[in-house]
């Protein structure tokens, strides 16, 4: 954990066609910044939940892997339902925040397990 109690990282799934079009504008924006005015983000412990119920067997998602240091929107974390606290960001994606881009397919079950080759922070444990 950073020394405010967050994440030192947090993660985005994103469409693949999605990310390619934010390297091409240089930002990257999806739906939910339109309709609810900020970016869905998840910590490391979140993941997946995250992944699992929302792009279950879905093969055509990336993983950003975040450093909330270098965002040049705001970042809040705010609770949901379940009183959990979400990360949102409310604004685009800056491209120089994203330390990682990892391929992230679903097992043959459709179900996602913590990507292999992505060591684990202590407070994602």
């Amino acid at each position: 954990m950073s020394e405010s109690g967050r994440p030192k990282r947090i993660f985005h799934i994103a469409l693949a066609h999605e990310w390619s079009k934010a390297l091409e504008n240089g930002a990257y924006t999806t739906g939910s910044l339109e309709t609810e005015g900020f970016i869905h983000f998840s910590t490391g412990r979140q993941l997946l939940r995250t992944a699992n119920k929302f792009y279950r067997g879905n093969r055509d998602v990336v993983l950003l892997s975040i450093d909330p240091k270098r965002l040049a929107a705001e970042l809040r974390y705010e609770p949901i339902e379940d009183g959990q606290e979400f990360p949102h960001l409310y604004g685009q994606l800056n491209l120089d925040a994203v330390t990682a881009v990892l391929i992230f397919a679903p097992e043959s079950d459709g179900s996602f397990v913590w990507p292999a080759g992505l060591a684990k922070n202590e407070d994602e444990l």
